[in-house]
């Protein structure tokens, strides 16, 4: 199968190297060839990792970057794709406009498919002459690791669809859920609740953010505490979410003040070195000295 992937950030990066690793032809397509050669790097250092910790082997790091190519060319990615997926910022018109320029260009019966977390699939589709072979592939950062990818249906999907989507979902080792077009869909939405509860917590003083994301590894056996993944997702990620629904389903999903003025600091999370916590490659190693706690945000 043919894969083109359509953004080489974070997400981006994963997706592609996934799909290479399960044997697909991957084709990773950016807006500037700057970013696509730093996509097709971080993927090589993934699996250098991998590598190193004995989870890939040195065999299957090289077929895999055997497998994945890298271009600005819209039309030389797709046009002999079986399957197009965006993972381009969370903008509904940018995404609209994605979604037109592949279809301009792919052929008749490529899959288009976009890795939103929140943004209604049945109005990205809407732009498409063939609106039923639209799909929502949400991935999970990140994605090399996370088992979970949420088939999103918009309104205007196939049965032969969702069957191909969940078809490449399982090709690629990957577990799916099927839900319903609808805000946050069911992760997004349940993963914001809780985060956006544990922030409130903060501004409140219940506890420092190393306390409540104990409460949730320790006393819950979640794998990440809900301050520390609002870090590893985004702050500025969280926030659109949030606003998001808070437009969709009411004000249970205000964003709380703490968080707009850390996004207003830049302070986005693992990316930036700084959220809630402090971070340096990609570990953390400390708490930031302006997360609001009474009991000792910096413990």
């Amino acid at each position: 199968m043919h894969v083109a992937v359509l953004g080489a950030g974070t997400m981006g990066q994963g997706i592609a190297q996934v799909a290479a690793q399960a044997g697909h032809d991957v084709v990773v397509r950016d807006i500037e060839s700057e970013y696509v050669d730093d996509g097709i790097d971080e993927i090589e250092s993934t699996l250098a990792a991998g590598v190193e910790r004995e989870k890939v082997t040195p065999d299957a790091k090289s077929a895999t970057l055997d497998r994945l190519s890298g271009t600005t060319d819209l039309e030389m990615a797709v046009e002999d794709a079986d399957i197009v997926v965006e993972a381009v910022p969370e903008d509904v018109e940018l995404k609209q406009e994605t979604f037109a320029s592949v279809e301009d260009v792919a052929g008749s019966e490529t899959l288009i498919a976009s890795n939103t977390s929140a943004l209604s699939l049945t109005e990205i589709a809407s732009v498409l002459e063939r609106p039923e072979r639209a799909i929502g592939l949400h991935f999970f950062n990140p994605v090399h690791l996370m088992a979970l990818v949420e088939i999103v249906v918009p309104e205007q999907a196939t049965d032969e669809t969702v069957g191909t989507a969940r078809e490449f979902v399982e090709g690629i080792e990957k577990t799916p859920i099927t839900v319903r077009d609808s805000p946050g869909f069911a992760s997004s939405r349940l993963g914001v609740a809780l985060g956006v509860e544990a922030i409130r917590m903060l501004e409140t003083g219940v506890a420092s953010p190393r306390d409540v994301d104990q409460a949730m590894t320790l006393g819950y056996n979640h794998p990440m505490g809900p301050i520390e993944l609002t870090d590893v997702v985004g702050l500025d990620v969280r926030l659109d979410i949030l606003e998001h629904l808070r437009e969709e389903l009411g004000e249970r999903f205000k964003p709380p003040q703490l968080l707009k003025q850390k996004v207003r600091a830049g302070k986005l999370g693992r990316k930036t070195g700084e959220g809630f916590y402090v971070w340096e490659d990609g570990e953390v190693v400390g708490v930031s000295g302006d997360t609001t706690s009474s009991v000792g945000a910096g413990q």
